[in-house]
């Protein structure tokens, strides 16, 4: 992003060009490993991306917010004292749910002009919404003097994506977008929000995103129906143990799920969560060792899990996923983000790079009549001001 063509669209909207707008960033992220784990209180382990969310913005002396973006036709123009949510479901909902926070906790922001632009592909997955809910939660906070904390203002935007926006995702995506540390995974557990950083070391390997194009509307989608079966498998289990999410389990619990669940494939969701969670733990130690041999082995099992009992990755992601794991030089490969469409990742060695891309290029749209997009991101900071 030409941050000066930026400046230069920020003037051309608002006028005045006296009063300089300040200029945030936040990242999107990829989950490295620990899908669908993150709602029900267990691991995950996500990084920070080198594309995000930029943010101008300046204070006006009236409560007018005007929202305006470089990647879409529709904007919006509201007051502060009477915040309202676009029931088309547009992108200004997740600004607009994020101050609305800020005023439920007694703060109240005043008017600004704000133009938003987004490197972050749509509906990829990448988690785009997190990045604008927490580009503008630090924004506010630091212009308005607000005092919270980015673990603050992560839950806060949480909180927003769940009840203003209407999806009901866990913490993870917007944990990783304001904690985010360069050249290193965030170990969670969303649990306890207690979290480390684990250094990834790739050497001659490179995080290679592989773009579907197959677009998921995760509200729509059965995200919310994979959280339902899990709270019911939660209902079953505590028919004989104490407790309060499918995280409290361990690999040696699993065969309390045959013994107490008796709905196949709720029994299938709840053996997902655990299992994931068991590759995360082990996804950890073996990245300390900087062994990405067998963490790209375990990257191939989260997907088969992903495929095989939660059932959440589709044609399209098996088909980029299976054809990358064909490719010589591929360590592993795996959906990531919520399936349904959207990307996957894989280790790839550096050397391999152009023949990867080439090779799963064609394979892909043989498969499936769709043209994929690849990524080669680093890793990065979390949210800031530039």
């Amino acid at each position: 992003m030409e941050l000066s063509k930026f400046r230069e669209e920020f003037f051309r909207k608002y006028g005045n060009r006296t009063d300089d707008p300040v200029i945030f960033f936040c990242p999107g992220r990829l989950n490295l490993i620990g899908e669908h784990t993150d709602y029900n209180k267990g691991f995950v382990l996500p990084c920070a991306l080198n594309f995000g969310t930029y943010l101008l913005v300046r204070k006006r002396n009236d409560d007018r917010l005007l929202l305006n973006t470089m990647n879409f036709d529709f904007s919006d123009s509201q007051s502060t004292g009477s915040i309202k949510k676009n029931e088309s479901g547009q992108w200004v909902n997740y600004p607009l749910g994020v101050i609305s926070e800020y005023l439920d906790r007694g703060i109240k922001p005043g008017g600004m002009e704000m133009l938003f632009y987004g490197d972050i592909p749509n509906g990829a997955g990448l988690s785009s919404s997190a990045s604008i809910e927490m580009v503008t939660a630090y924004a506010v906070n630091e212009l308005f003097k607000a005092g919270l904390s980015i673990p603050e203002m992560v839950k806060l935007s949480q909180h927003a994506e769940n009840t203003f926006v209407g999806m009901n995702c866990g913490i993870m995506d917007q944990f990783a977008v304001g904690m985010g540390e360069k050249g290193k995974a965030i170990f969670l557990n969303c649990g306890t929000l207690n979290y480390d950083v684990i250094p990834v070391e790739l050497r001659n390997y490179q995080i290679v995103i592989s773009n579907t194009n197959k677009r998921r509307g995760l509200t729509g989608s059965k995200y919310n129906e994979r959280r339902g079966e899990c709270e019911k498998a939660v209902k079953y289990l505590r028919s004989k143990i104490h407790i309060d999410h499918l995280s409290q389990l361990s690999i040696n619990d699993l065969h309390l799920l045959d013994e107490l669940i008796p709905d196949e494939t709720v029994r299938k969701r709840a053996r997902h969560v655990i299992t994931e969670n068991n590759r995360v733990l082990q996804a950890v130690n073996v990245l300390h060792k900087g062994d990405l041999i067998n963490f790209g082995k375990l990257m191939n099992e989260s997907h088969d899990s992903l495929r095989n009992d939660y059932e959440v990755t589709g044609k399209e992601l098996d088909a980029i996923v299976y054809e990358a794991r064909e490719i010589d030089g591929t360590l592993g490969s795996r959906m990531t983000g919520a399936g349904f469409g959207g990307c996957s990742v894989s280790i790839v060695a550096r050397s391999r790079i152009n023949s990867f891309i080439e090779k799963l290029g064609k394979a892909y749209t043989s498969a499936t009549g769709l043209k994929a997009e690849f990524y080669l991101p680093t890793i990065e900071d979390g949210v800031r001001q530039i």
